[in-house]
């Protein structure tokens, strides 16, 4: 199905297909049925797989009390990100590309919405847990910037505000502490659940909503001009490498968010 058949339609019928890597027949054609069907067992099972060994061992304290006092910088970024969020929407109506909003990056922003407005619980510290495996995206993103598409004044400027709010939002989040902790440096149950999901979200949502509109929602249907894995082994390379960088920008983001924080607090007592 090619841009444009439908016009009056604001999910995708804005797409340009004829830009690399936005999806069109030849980015569906980039792989044989036969290679999607073996890919999406082997990646479903593997998926099914690291969900069960995440969900057996997860610990989530019960009782949690916030470190420190909020001086507003909660409501401040739920604003700002509401409204990076709300223009990023605003470009995809006006595009006729609303589909893109099923891509993860999109989903981690919902999480972090919902973090920043609910109330302290024992939920709201898994879906912080949960999310915190899912900043590799904005990693990604901003290492591997997927932007030949992005042609509306201050849409490639909003692509880079949203990715950079990704990876502050959950260090602001560290520093109240409470609800919004991490589990032991060594273990790895969450970041064994989140990318199970992740994956499994990847290859059923994504690739079958992908290939019933052409649309290449996060390179299921064929791989993005910046991927440095390009070609036909581009998925399964993705499904290894992944595997191994989840839980390495998780635990990554930890010492990293844990050394400022405590650079922090050292300036604090000494002042």
């Amino acid at each position: 199905m090619e841009s444009g058949e439908y016009p009056n339609n604001v999910f995708y019928s804005g797409i340009d297909f004829q830009l690399p890597g936005n999806g069109g027949k030849d980015c569906s054609n980039f792989l044989s049925n036969w290679r999607r069907v073996l890919e999406s067992i082997f990646a479903v099972a593997f998926s099914c797989l690291l969900i069960h060994f995440g969900y057996q061992r997860l610990t989530v304290p019960q009782k949690t009390t916030i470190i420190r006092k909020d001086r507003g910088g909660k409501r401040l970024l739920l604003v700002v990100l509401c409204l990076v969020f709300g223009v990023e929407i605003g470009f995809k109506f006006a595009n006729r590309s609303v589909i893109f909003l099923l891509n993860p990056c999109h989903v981690a922003t919902i999480f972090q919405i919902y973090l920043l407005a609910a109330p302290p619980s024992p939920h709201v510290t898994k879906l912080f847990r949960i999310h915190l495996n899912f900043l590799n995206g904005a990693i990604l993103a901003l290492l591997f910037p997927v932007i030949n598409t992005r042609l509306l004044t201050f849409e490639t400027e909003t692509y880079y505000v949203q990715h950079i709010a990704m990876l502050v939002v959950p260090y602001y989040l560290l520093r109240l502490g409470g609800v919004y902790t991490l589990e032991d440096a060594r273990d790895f149950s969450w970041s064994s659940l989140s990318y199970g999901l992740m994956l499994l979200y990847h290859f059923t949502v994504l690739q079958i909503i992908g290939k019933l509109t052409s649309v290449n929602l996060n390179s299921m249907l064929c791989p993005a001009v910046s991927d440095p894995f390009y070609g036909q082994n581009y998925r399964v390379a993705a499904i290894f490498h992944q595997f191994v960088m989840v839980p390495l920008v998780s635990k990554g983001y930890r010492i990293v968010a844990s050394y400022f924080l405590t650079r922090l607090s050292f300036t604090k007592v000494r002042t």
